[in-house]
């Protein structure tokens, strides 16, 4: 069972060291309706209950350490009541934060996923249609599939496959995958296939309107995308370029008239700043690019 971040101990261990938070952890999943969704689609096999227990025992883990690791070095330094109070704050807060940050990793995971399906979606999608059309069989072009370099979808394929070869209908295999599946193209693409086989349809037909269609939806995406970084890119220069160059340019102006000092570290913390503002513009322009791989 794979790890988590903040959690102290492999989820196997974690499971069994917290079933007495078990009922907080099912009065505190009444308010995230989602999470089991959420936690199948992550491919994290714990229950809702036993997940939040999890995320309880954790940020209770967290804020027990960090209390009780500062408190023993700032002892012999001589505690005082508002260090006191500062360590009380910093480890309630890094134990809050440690809860929320494992409650919403499997969201982490879930748009991880779909990133991954959808930028391999065309070309396996169109792997088969070619398939299909050369008169193979659907469950070869499906092996087929899970055995190219398609990432998260052969994977997805390989387990319809397998599933198919201990005697599990096409049509029940597939639509299986699309329980676990968070991507809106790929659960779309799996019905409208699953559909055409139980009335009967030609599949190649349907693969072609679906290769199709999902072509021209990722056209479209790609031209919001570019019509989105026109104002990125004006938002970059003002707040990184144009504001930086004149509001150092005026500090100096106000250091001249003033008793204002400006020195080595002003300018660091500029530069500072400036560079955390590289990374988030960076990082958003990253996150609104869509899923394609071209």
């Amino acid at each position: 069972m794979q790890r988590i971040p903040f959690v102290p101990f492999p989820l196997h261990v974690a499971r069994r060291i917290v079933r007495p938070f078990y009922g907080l952890g099912e009065r505190i999943a009444k308010f995230f309706p989602s999470l089991g969704a959420k936690l199948i689609q992550a491919e994290i096999n714990l229950h809702p209950r036993e997940y939040v227990a999890i995320a309880v025992f954790t940020a209770w883990f967290w804020l027990l350490f960090v209390f009780g690791f500062f408190f023993f070095v700032f002892y012999s330094l001589g505690l005082t009541k508002n260090l006191v109070y500062a360590l009380v704050f910093s480890s309630v807060a890094i134990g809050i934060m440690s809860f929320f940050y494992v409650l919403i990793y499997p969201n982490f995971l879930v748009s991880r996923k779909v990133r991954d399906l959808d930028r391999n979606l065309l070309f396996a999608l169109r792997h088969l249609l070619i398939q299909v059309r050369s008169g193979v069989p659907l469950f070869e072009g499906l092996a087929s599939i899970s055995k190219g370099n398609y990432g998260r979808i052969s994977k997805e394929f390989g387990e319809a496959v397998e599933k198919i070869s201990t005697g599990e209908s096409e049509a029940d295999a597939l639509e299986e995958l699309v329980f676990k599946n968070p991507s809106l193209y790929f659960r779309r693409a799996i019905w409208q296939i699953t559909n055409a086989m139980r009335m009967g349809a030609d599949l190649g037909d349907t693969l072609e309107a679906i290769v199709n269609n999902l072509a021209n939806e990722q056209r479209v995406a790609i031209r919001k995308y570019g019509s989105n970084l026109s104002p990125l890119a004006m938002f970059y220069m003002m707040t990184a370029v144009i504001m930086p160059s004149l509001g150092i340019t005026f500090l100096i102006l106000l250091s001249a008239f003033s008793a204002l000092p400006i020195n080595e570290s002003t300018f660091l913390t500029i530069l500072f700043f400036l560079a955390i503002l590289q990374f988030m513009f960076m990082g958003l322009v990253k996150t609104n690019r869509p899923a394609i791989e071209l």
